[in-house]
């Protein structure tokens, strides 16, 4: 260990490894998605943050931390961003270097019981605040927060529909905190094992508390996954096998048909043909089809990305535009000064407009969805507004064509199983390559994922839950909490340094006399 000790006093060697130490909970999301290393996987980031020999070293081993965590999550945008994708994380890293402040604040040297509690608390609250920044669209929006790798785990499903995902990156975190503490201080063993217990008895009390969803009712819902479809008119191409596939659902009693993200790459007003198509697939097999339009407008200028109702009669009038678009991906952030990111990856060469409202459509059949465009099933908020305004079933249309090959499918697929759990909404997630996906109301796997392979139509049946989650109610409460915490964290740490400062350090002997307190005598 020592020698170990003496390896990292390199700032370069200690750098890379805090780097990867913060790259270690990526294998927690899919596609290993080994949901149970998240509770473990931030202990070595910890451990050494909390023996940094100084506070601009901590901040230091927070940032190469968060920089090795942004490119591991994010790494399969490599060859659309290419070397942009390294600049990216080594500015959103930044935002992880107050958090290696506070772990050697907090759990440096040999800390006291009462730094170790507050540790257990306030560690957590100064990730969530990570997570809430970088949440923010502009930012590149919540992929890859710690919560969303218990996607699969039934308890954690539950406590989201508590908290949100906000709620799951907490108690992860904190568990984090505790196996550190026991690992490394042996004192603070008795306040970790009891942050673990009142973990696991928080969970288990949730569990008991939180409402489950009450299944009311139940709907057919088709997902029309075409996969892919290269080559010289790939659009119209695709078109007509999306329109083969839908024809294969007549006479199984449907109730809405989804087709993927840019499934039509025409706008619907200059081609009116292909309106009647989907028209005719409407009436042949019962019910609307949602599809979704990535094409300059007619109406308006600019490239939009639409999610399109079409009934038996043509469009129904029912359009959602993308609000919330993809950074360098569908638009560069102030273009004039980093449009030079187009010369070095497939970044967007001309921004997409955006929407300016979220929308809820009445499919028929009683039926009203929410839907959403691409990563915007990443944010917690979207679901939970379309619940509140009446969704019976929430709708993500997707599209991972570029990133095929990559864990990115499989990542994508997963969150819908967040946002249902969340709300108490089914979701569905459909794509146009893979991997579509469908949960219940609980969060719950509905029937197979539609893999990277598929080209195909299968119908899931969906329960439906017209429930109130707390989160829904609520909000992100568990963020707002956090924050509080950092402030009153703040506060008493602003008190003593100003305590400090007013007492001064104590005296090491009697003052020291000056000549004006004592004057020379004059001579005789």
């Amino acid at each position: 260990m020592r020698t170990f000790d003496r390896w990292l006093v390199s700032p370069w060697r200690r750098s890379c490894v805090a780097a990867f130490a913060g790259a270690l909970p990526v294998f927690a999301f899919p596609a290993p998605a080994l949901w149970w290393f998240a509770y473990l996987a931030l202990v070595p980031w910890i451990l050494l943050a909390r023996s940094a020999p100084t506070g601009r070293r901590a901040a230091f081993d927070g940032w190469s931390g968060g920089f090795g965590f942004m490119v591991a999550v994010h790494h399969w945008l490599l060859p659309s961003l290419n070397v942009f994708l390294f600049v990216l994380a080594a500015l959103l890293g930044l935002l992880w270097a107050p958090w290696g402040l506070l772990v050697r604040r907090l759990l440096g040297g040999v800390p006291s019981p009462g730094r170790c509690a507050a540790g257990l608390v306030v560690l957590p609250s100064g990730w969530l605040a990570v997570e809430l920044v970088r949440s923010w669209q502009g930012l590149g929006g919540p992929w890859g927060m710690l919560g969303s790798s218990q996607w699969q785990v039934e308890p954690a499903l539950r406590l989201a529909s508590v908290g949100g995902v906000w709620l799951l990156s907490f108690l992860v975190v904190a568990v984090n905190v505790a196996v550190a503490l026991l690992v490394a201080v042996r004192r603070a063993r008795v306040p970790a094992v009891a942050s673990l217990v009142a973990t696991a008895a928080a969970t288990s009390a949730a569990w008991a508390w939180a409402p489950q969803p009450q299944v009311d009712g139940r709907v057919r819902i088709a997902v029309v996954q075409p996969g892919v479809v290269d080559g010289d008119g790939s659009p119209m191409k695709r078109f007509d096998l999306e329109e083969r596939l839908t024809r294969r659902l007549v006479g199984q009693h449907v109730d809405l048909v989804v087709w993927g993200e840019s499934s039509i790459g025409y706008d619907l007003a200059d081609r009116p043909d292909l309106s009647r198509r989907v028209a005719a697939l409407s009436r042949a097999t019962g019910a609307d089809v949602l599809v979704n339009v990535d094409a300059r407008r007619s109406d308006r200028p600019g490239i939009y990305k639409s999610a399109v109702l079409i009934g038996p009669a043509g469009p129904t009038g029912d359009r959602y535009d993308k609000m919330r678009l993809v950074p360098f991906g569908e638009y560069i952030p102030a273009r004039s000064l980093l449009g030079w990111a187009t010369s070095v990856g497939r970044a967007a060469g001309e921004d997409r407009r955006r929407g300016s409202a979220q929308v809820v459509m009445n499919v028929g059949h009683g039926l009203r969805i929410g839907p959403l465009v691409c990563f915007e099933t990443a944010f917690p908020d979207m679901s939970r507004h379309l619940a509140e305004h009446g969704a019976d079933v929430l709708l993500g249309q997707s599209s991972t064509s570029t990133f095929q090959g990559s864990w990115a499918p499989a990542q994508h697929a997963s969150l819908a199983a967040l946002r249902a759990a969340e709300t108490g909404r089914p979701m569905v997630h459909a794509t146009l390559t893979g991997v579509s996906a469908v949960y219940g109301p609980s969060g719950e796997r509905l029937g197979p994922w539609l893999g990277t392979d598929a080209s195909t139509a299968r119908v899931y049946d969906v329960p439906l839950a017209h429930g109130v989650t707390p989160y829904v109610r609520h909000g992100d409460w568990p963020a707002h909490a956090a924050l509080l915490v950092l402030a009153a964290f703040g506060a008493a740490e602003g008190v003593r340094a100003f305590r400090t400062r007013r007492s001064g350090p104590e005296p090491l002997g009697p003052p020291a006399r000056t000549v004006r307190e004592s004057p020379v005598r004059p001579g005789r």
